[in-house]
């Protein structure tokens, strides 16, 4: 039996982002790779053309992707602050915390696993700091385990954007 597939949350502005892809992989890219395409063929020989091989590979690369984005966008929900709502760590909050050891501050974005870059700063919900901040409000306290070391933080602000 198939394993039902869950929801996928993502933020308005992680939604927008697939979206906009999905444009340009469906309208701009896959003419490109079918032009591409078409110089391969026109080149002569297909069992010998690299072009060709590539312009395939890429091909079925970009209609993979496309079937991965309309897959997400079938199961997205789009999760947004209301104005009144508690300032409590969720997705979509942008999330401002301090080590408590070192007294370094740090900025991260929580978002839903199809958006996250922890470079930059976008964090899961999913990883192991996004779980931990998850229902949080500032002043908390939360302890993440990285690797084989424990790390503190307080929660100094939540907001959302």
């Amino acid at each position: 039996m198939a394993k039902k597939k869950g929801p996928v949350y993502l933020t308005p502005q992680g939604l927008q982002k697939i979206k906009d892809e999905l444009v340009y992989l469906t309208e701009v890219r896959r003419q490109e790779l079918t032009e591409y395409m078409g110089s391969a063929i026109a080149d002569g020989d297909l069992r010998e053309s690299a072009a060709y091989d590539e312009a395939r590979l890429l091909q079925s690369a970009n209609e993979a992707r496309i079937a991965d984005l309309e897959e997400i966008l079938a199961r997205a929900v789009t999760v947004e602050y209301q104005e009144g709502d508690s300032l409590t760590v969720r997705l979509g909050a942008t999330v401002e915390l301090e080590d408590v050891k070192s007294k370094e501050t740090f900025t991260f974005h929580l978002v839903g696993t199809h958006e996250a870059d922890f470079l930059q700063g976008y964090i899961s919900d999913e990883s192991p700091l996004g779980m931990a901040l998850m229902g949080r409000q500032p002043k908390d306290k939360v302890r993440v385990q990285m690797g084989k070391r424990n790390i503190d933080y307080k929660v100094l602000n939540v907001s959302f954007e």
